[in-house]
């Protein structure tokens, strides 16, 4: 009997494995082995912050201690270093990006944006971490005021690092994978979604900001357990 995969969970910029706690607790009531991961380039201490390749290679060990097949999920930022940790992975089965940079060789995120920071990030006085002005509303749109206001809470200072290091290998082009457009994504703008979607063998589309996993948790669960 073929064994269920475990689910891995990545997030984006500035959050935790936190963000996934709605899609975690449904996904666990129904049997699934989870991993949320917490990454390096995130935290409360911006001197210690690390960039996208030491977050490839945490995602790569999350995958590696798992004994069976894996599914690994990405939000947003947390693309980048799926898309390199994951490569090379012989146990990983399926990748989900969620309004993610699912980038190729060479690509950064910043770099993918036009090496022009967002007006909406604050970069700190010595250039090495970003925080953002104004996260209800570019990444909390359709969220209840509650989970909103606990989230903005939660965030945490992001190295400016991992959004200049470059993919150094691209799991999606030896893995399947799906993309989940998040049509009224106020970070991610939908062509540019749309564009990063076309490397992807699926694409689902969902009528919802930047964190689904928040605003419509049954939908991404959904979108999960369909390549369980």
């Amino acid at each position: 009997m073929a064994q269920d995969p475990t689910v891995v969970l990545v997030h984006g910029a500035w959050h935790g494995g936190w963000a996934w706690d709605p899609v975690t607790s449904r996904l666990t009531d129904a049997g699934v082995e989870v991993v949320a991961l917490d990454l390096p380039s995130s935290g409360p201490d911006p001197s210690v912050l690390t960039g996208m390749h030491e977050d490839a290679a945490a995602v790569r060990a999350a995958i590696d201690a798992v004994d069976g097949p894996v599914v690994v999920v990405a939000h947003s930022y947390g693309g980048a270093p799926v898309t390199e940790g994951a490569a090379g992975a012989e146990n990983v089965s399926h990748l989900v990006y969620v309004t993610a940079f699912m980038l190729d060789e060479g690509e950064s995120l910043l770099g993918l944006v036009g090496r022009a920071a967002p007006p909406w990030w604050i970069v700190a006085d010595d250039g090495k971490s970003i925080t953002v002005d104004g996260p209800e509303g570019i990444f909390y749109n359709g969220v209840s005021d509650d989970l909103t206001a606990a989230s903005v809470a939660a965030l945490e200072p992001q190295s400016y690092a991992s959004t200049t290091d470059a993919v150094r290998a691209a799991a999606w082009k030896e893995i399947p994978a799906s993309y989940v457009v998040c049509e009224l994504d106020n970070a991610i703008p939908v062509g540019a979604q749309d564009m990063l979607a076309q490397r992807a063998g699926t694409v689902h589309r969902l009528p919802a900001g930047h964190s689904p996993f928040l605003s419509h948790p049954d939908e991404v669960v959904a979108i999960i357990r369909g390549v369980l």
